[in-house]
């Protein structure tokens, strides 16, 4: 009974260190989830995409590989942004992504054509105004499974696979 008692206490306490650090946990999206928020996003060639918490970089890869696109991800996580930094070297696409180490309310994103996200609700109203301050006019905002609170989206899709479903939201600013 104690050890149940005690191993939740110190899950308790992880969660709260975690957020605490990073505003979110690890998460990665599903690649046909990724590819189909770059194509609601309509991603052209040479567009800049940012991925704000880019976590193992996937998004960064499939929009320059299978977009064109330029990539820019910002991530706070040293491991992880590490990885990113390996992946691209391997795959030489040191002209088309980069990722940044930081945390991405520091980070100026005002050249972006497309903005990236998979963060939780309460962080994209906490992202909003930077958003409305940084971004030009006719930028695309797509988040995965979690609305920007006070924005109303262009199109809401649902996508299943096999073991749940993925619901991705697209604003223009």
């Amino acid at each position: 009974m104690w050890i149940i008692f005690i191993s939740h206490i110190f899950l308790l306490y992880v969660l709260v260190v975690w957020t605490y650090h990073y505003d979110v946990p690890f998460v990665s999206t599903p690649e046909n989830v990724v590819r189909r928020m770059l194509q609601l996003c309509n991603v052209k060639p040479d567009e800049l995409v940012y991925d704000l918490g880019a976590g193992d970089g996937r998004i960064l890869f499939i929009a320059a590989k299978e977009f064109k696109a330029r990539a820019v991800g910002i991530e706070i996580r040293p491991q992880l942004v590490k990885q990113i930094e390996d992946r691209i070297i391997a795959e030489n696409l040191q002209g088309r992504v980069r990722v940044i180490h930081g945390n991405f309310f520091d980070v100026n994103i005002s050249d972006a054509d497309v903005v990236t996200l998979y963060l939780l609700t309460s962080v994209n109203e906490r992202l909003r105004p930077k958003l409305e301050r940084e971004l030009r006019p006719g930028t695309r905002v797509v988040s995965h499974d979690f609305e920007i609170p006070g924005w109303r989206p262009v199109k809401v899709e649902v996508i299943h696979d096999e073991w749940s479903s993925h619901k991705i939201y697209l604003y223009y600013r």
